[in-house]
């Protein structure tokens, strides 16, 4: 048990530096060849952070461990949402980008809905995953169309690091082998302690893997909000989470199709849609207002009940 355990605490280590430093290099990249730094924040730096759940899928379904995929995506929501922007408001109360919300909320809530309806129907196949494609390609097209001179850049001049094109994309070819490399050790440590504690693929990918692949969206929204880059914050968790519903789910309905587990489309999906709910209400009540530590608190008290249902659910444990 010693040796995956430490492979887990490894891959996630490496798995989160180079993560970081992808989103930077990707970033720059997409500057330098023109494009506006608000259509970047939008579109490269948020899939950008659902890379590390991306890799990870491929590695899981390749693997013939599709839970672990569909676990990883769905707890990475729940996590999002949950832990880091509930931690993100207690730290710092957020003002809320009215501007973000009307732009990226209504993919998020389209997607969640899609989403529901893939892991209802029995089947996680390539139907699913063709739909959640095509749902992703409207996303980025309407994001781009978004993307018009007057409106406001809420992306800070230093978010994106000052780098030549060459430099950028030789920072993006390294960081994308070591994304591979250490998502494929944190995927062969997560099964193999799976094995050894008698816990599902699933759980394993709802708790560790899920935190781990969310620790650069926990280090970026908490790192904006003590600088008061508020955008950032908000605008990450909604674009991770859409890109981890369009981009990470379909990759296990394409590479390892089937039923899901039942837990998934059930319990798990019901708390990722009850968060995504809650603060769909909370960002269009408050408008122009502020996502306070009340907020924050409620969302890490429901983050830390999850995990404790986790525990304590039957479907915990392997069949």
């Amino acid at each position: 048990m010693l040796l995956p355990l430490i492979t887990v605490a490894c891959g996630l280590a490496v798995l989160t530096w180079s993560a970081d430093r992808f989103v930077n290099a990707a970033a720059a990249t997409a500057r330098r060849t023109g494009l506006s730094e608000l259509l970047v924040g939008m579109t490269i730096v948020a899939l950008g952070t659902s890379a590390p759940e991306m890799v990870v899928a491929l590695f899981a379904a390749l693997d013939g461990l599709p839970d672990l995929a569909t676990g990883n995506a769905l707890g990475s929501n729940i996590a999002n949402i949950g832990l880091v922007l509930g931690a993100t408001a207690l730290v710092r109360p957020i003002p809320v980008p009215f501007s973000l919300v009307r732009r990226e909320l209504p993919l998020l809530l389209g997607a969640t809905g899609v989403t529901g309806y893939a892991l209802a129907n029995g089947i996680l196949g390539r139907f699913d995953a063709l739909i959640l494609v095509l749902l992703m390609i409207f996303s980025v097209w309407w994001l781009v169309r978004a993307d018009t001179p007057d409106t406001p850049n809420t992306i800070p001049g230093d978010a994106i690091p000052d780098m030549t094109l060459k430099h950028a994309l030789l920072w993006v070819v390294l960081t994308l082998v070591l994304l591979s490399l250490s998502s494929r050790a944190l995927v062969w440590g997560a099964s193999e302690l799976a094995r050894g504690l008698g816990i599902s693929e699933l759980v394993i990918g709802l708790t560790v893997v899920a935190v781990g692949t969310s620790l650069p969206e926990l280090a970026a929204c908490v790192a904006s909000a003590l600088k008061r880059q508020h955008d950032l914050a908000i605008g990450n968790v909604i674009g991770s989470n859409l890109f981890n519903l369009l981009a990470v789910l379909p990759i296990p309905a394409v590479l390892a199709p089937g039923a899901p587990h039942p837990d998934a489309a059930g319990r798990d999906y019901r708390v990722m849609l009850l968060l995504t709910l809650a603060m769909a209400i909370l960002l269009l009540w408050q408008r122009q207002g502020r996502l306070g530590r009340v907020a924050g608190a409620a969302f890490l008290a429901t983050y830390a009940a999850y995990l404790v249902w986790l525990g304590l659910s039957g479907g915990a444990t392997l069949e």
